[in-house]
């Protein structure tokens, strides 16, 4: 058979030029479970959860195409003889990765790789948060009641009729390369400001920020560390308005801040997080992890 049958030169580049088997050394807890070696290895399930993000596929989608497209087979790697995973094996495996917390595990090792190789720039780290949904909401379907998501909450949104009920994604996007650094799940109702904090990485030279981030206790604490606090902002209620050098400062940041909408965008449209698809914050949480592993792999080779 040839070997050009079937390429995908994505995933061929994805399968060289990322580090698999640093990654595949944290999987060290999944390789052996009740006392047997599981069925499929646990490095080729990764790579599988993976190509589920990239191409937004749900878990019975994605048991079709490895057993279909030939590039999914030969970048997880199935031989031609190889059954592919069903799709309750890939759901009972990512629920052992959650239990693991080896989704956030494999997302900062990546990271570090992306830093070894000079991609992450570290200019600055641009931080905001999106709403996502869950189809997990009060309500009834054919008179019956439907199943709530106890962890999702209820969230108004400026100038729209009703709320929101869902979660609420924060990350912080490294300035030039868009490549996300950190990462906070949270119900829709946690205001914007309050994972702040932890969206900075601490090596960066800035913080770029819309004005819901705005706090003098925030511009404080980055100055202290060395950040330059590039936060836009705000004029309270009742108290001046902003001076012409402030509207000059925000009017500098705004461009630059909006680039972390773009990548909120990435992930809603072309991966398939506009609604989260499981009940819980932690299984979200794990998925979430997932999803920006497999968005930083994608745009990493955009930078390369």
């Amino acid at each position: 058979m040839s070997p050009r049958l079937g390429r995908n030169v994505r995933l061929e580049r994805l399968a060289r030029e990322v580090d698999w088997a640093d990654l595949g050394s944290l999987l060290s807890p999944l390789r052996a479970e009740r006392g047997g070696r599981p069925p499929f290895d646990a490095l080729l399930m990764v790579k599988a959860l993976v190509l589920q993000r990239i191409y937004a596929l749900s878990d019975h989608g994605l048991e079709e195409a490895l057993d279909d497209r030939m590039s999914f087979r030969r970048f997880v790697g199935l031989s031609l003889e190889d059954a592919p995973p069903d799709h309750s094996t890939i759901c009972r495996f990512r629920n052992r990765l959650l239990e693991a917390g080896l989704g956030e595990a494999l997302f900062v090792a990546f990271e570090r790789q992306l830093a070894v190789r000079g991609l992450i720039l570290k200019q600055g780290t641009m931080i905001d948060a999106s709403l996502v949904a869950t189809p997990f909401r009060p309500g009834s379907r054919d008179g019956r009641r439907a199943p709530v998501d106890g962890d999702a909450a209820n969230t108004a949104r400026k100038g729209r009729p009703g709320g929101h009920f869902g979660y609420k994604l924060h990350i912080g996007v490294d300035h030039g390369s868009r490549l996300i650094r950190r990462l906070v799940l949270t119900p829709a109702n946690v205001n914007d400001t309050v994972p702040a904090d932890d969206l900075v990485c601490g090596d960066e030279r800035a913080v770029y920020a819309d004005k819901a981030y705005a706090k003098r206790a925030r511009r404080q604490w980055l100055g202290v560390q060395g950040i330059k606090p590039r936060i836009m902002h705000k004029s309270w209620g009742g108290g001046p308005p902003l001076t012409r050098w402030q509207q000059r400062h925000n009017a500098l940041i705004a461009p630059i801040r909006a680039q972390v909408e773009g990548v909120f965008a990435t992930l809603k449209r072309w991966r398939g997080f506009d609604c989260v698809r499981y009940k819980g914050l932690a299984r979200n949480r794990n998925d979430s992890f997932l999803l920006a592993l497999a968005y930083n792999m994608t745009t990493a080779l955009r930078l390369t």
